[in-house]
């Protein structure tokens, strides 16, 4: 059984037609799973039939169609509470068995996923390469001498392996994206309290996010339109806005993106190549790459472990470390030793600096539809991990640690293989609330990239049915508020961008509207002897469209407008009965042109 055989639509179709069901199905992954694990040692705590018999009992007093995630097998990060199942964190000593799952969990289950077993990691969720546990290094899904990645490395195995269809993580760090990256995965590390963390077992309780782990972005998309929820148990859980939701995921066409001005590959030769092939294909995808300096971002990531959250990691595992030293591993006590000497003004300070680069930082964003970068500038070895357990590991953060501090979506997407055929990916990043964006956009990277799934499938080929949303809504403007004219300032003053100066498809007729004194355009669609018209295309923030269209008097309206290159945009367009006596001005191409020869 591949992983492949596993994704969402696979599977619902093979339960449709009878092919198998959830019993048989999850009987055979239990038995993979466990032969699987001598070398992987991939899961502390593999569901026994007698655990799994409540879940599979339920399910067959239901039909496919009744659950959107009827059958569906996922594998669990063991610091995400399963009800009556030990929760560890890779610490025995530490381990409770909770009463209730965490609410993440609970939520999947009512959607008809089945929990097979609790995934290995890096102890207290502290590391990123798999290393780090009690329980059992965790290899590489294709090359047994490189690490897993981690924390979240029982989980990338879960699915790199064929025995989840996707599995639950956890990312302060970087922790759902860089074994994602090692193991052919996409790794969503949604936004900051999109998904609930209620019942997960502290890293950082300010930074912590759970990650999906999925063979593709259409399924992360999927499951985040199931889950992302606000949760009274979470105080961190922040409400998910219209434009992230499930009608988000779509077709991406004409987007800026972001790209180290000096990319750091730590003297590999393989990874520049493979990050220029990657930026080559979202260039032919419809990107404008733009180069940006990196440096405030990386001065960001090096407050992650010289600040105060390393104190904030030491409240989960500090009394453990002051009572018995011995049960946690040496090098999670090193990572975490100058945490007790932080003091309340280090934290302040620390958190000073970090608003002050989040300012810069944000600044750099607002004019670009997300950052990309390698998810990590080159593998490391076991051997090096043996040899430097610190350093090897923090260089697999490089591209993450700073995420979660200043408040940034990220996904991790598959983007080739080395020579020696391990897996290499890159991350997109963007704005708070850009999850669906980010996804449509990895989505299409998949697509165009058509590289092997886990497990030796291929990518589908079909495009989504609409156009991916935004945080930020794109506007075609015909008139008064095309750039430079008297109404612009209702733009700028919105934070609004000018994208393109463009002009519509040829079937378009424009008007002077010339009630009320002062003339205004007034564009209408034809069916024939139709122009193109000269427009502006700006894009807004979406908190911002509400008050906007407050000011748009009548007859003027928003809807769909056709562009020259074919796309359909929102745009002003013009009421019939608002035509009735307007001046025909078409045949001067556009408004600026019309004012020009109307002087």
């Amino acid at each position: 059984m591949s992983s492949f055989d596993l994704r969402l639509h696979t599977l619902r179709a093979a339960y449709r037609a009878g092919t198998t069901t959830p019993r048989r199905l999850i009987g055979g992954l239990r038995e993979r799973a466990a032969a699987l694990d001598a070398d992987y040692h991939l899961f502390i705590h593999l569901l026994s039939e007698a655990e799994l018999e409540p879940y599979l009992a339920a399910l067959e007093t239901r039909d496919v169609e009744s659950l959107p995630l009827f059958g569906v097998p996922f594998a669990i990060k063991d610091n995400i509470d399963l009800a009556g199942i030990p929760t560890t964190a890779a610490c025995p000593a530490f381990a409770y068995t909770p009463a209730e799952s965490a609410t993440l969990v609970a939520q999947l289950i009512a959607l008809g996923a089945v929990p097979l077993g609790k995934t290995n990691l890096d102890q207290f969720a502290t590391g990123l390469n798999g290393t780090r546990s009690p329980y059992g290094r965790c290899r590489n899904s294709v090359l047994p001498d490189y690490p897993a990645g981690g924390s979240s490395s029982g989980s990338s195995l879960a699915v790199a392996l064929g025995v989840a269809s996707f599995a639950l993580g956890t990312d302060t760090a970087g922790s759902g994206r860089v074994p994602a990256a090692l193991n052919n995965l996409v790794g969503l590390k949604g936004t900051k309290g999109l998904l609930s963390t209620a019942g997960v077992v502290p890293a950082c309780r300010t930074l912590d996010c759970v990650t999906f782990l999925t063979a593709t972005a259409r399924e992360a998309s999927e499951l985040l339109a199931l889950t992302a929820q606000l949760d009274p148990a979470d105080p961190y859980s922040r409400a998910n806005p219209q434009w992230n939701d499930a009608t988000a995921f779509g077709k991406v066409a004409c987007f800026r993106f972001g790209v180290p001005r000096i990319a750091e590959f730590a003297g590999c030769e393989e990874s520049p190549v493979l990050f220029a092939h990657t930026r080559a294909t979202l260039e032919a995808l419809g990107g404008e790459a733009v180069e940006i300096d990196f440096a405030p971002f990386m001065e960001a990531a090096k407050l992650l472990y010289e600040g105060p959250w390393v104190a904030e990691r030491y409240s989960v595992a500090g009394e453990l470390i002051e009572t018995q030293p011995e049960v946690v591993l040496p090098v999670i006590r090193d990572v975490l030793a100058k945490a007790p000497s932080t003091t309340a003004v280090d934290a302040f300070r620390a958190q000073y600096r970090l608003q002050a680069l989040k300012k810069t930082c944000d600044a750099v964003l607002d004019t670009l539809d997300f950052v990309l970068t390698p998810s990590l500038p080159r593998p490391v070895t076991l051997d090096e991990l043996e040899r430097d357990p610190i350093g090897a590991n923090s260089l697999l953060g490089y591209y993450t640690n700073f995420m979660n501090l200043l408040d940034y979506a990220a996904l991790a997407v598959p983007a080739g293989f080395m020579k020696n055929g391990l897996p290499w990916g890159v991350t997109l990043f963007g704005r708070a609330f850009t999850d669906q964006y980010l996804l449509s956009v990895a989505d299409g990277f998949q697509r165009a990239l058509e590289l092997p799934l886990v497990g030796g499938g291929s990518c589908d080929l079909v495009a989504p049915a609409g156009n991916a949303g935004h945080d930020r809504m794109r506007l075609v403007v015909c008139g008064a508020h095309l750039e430079g004219l008297p109404l612009n300032g209702q733009l700028t003053r919105c934070g609004a961008r000018l994208v393109a100066a463009t002009t519509t498809a040829p079937h378009y007729r424009l008007y002077a509207l010339t009630g009320g004194g002062v003339p205004r355009p007034g564009m209408a669609r034809v069916s024939q002897a139709g122009a193109a018209v000269a427009v502006e295309v700006w894009e807004l923030p979406s908190a911002e469209v509400g008050s906007f269209l407050a000011g748009i008097p009548a007859p003027l309206g928003l809807g769909k407008i056709e562009l020259a290159d074919g796309r359909w945009e929102t745009g002003f367009i013009c009421e019939q009965h608002g035509l009735q006596n307007a001046l025909d001005i078409t045949q001067t191409g556009g408004w600026r042109a019309w004012l020009a020869g109307a002087e």
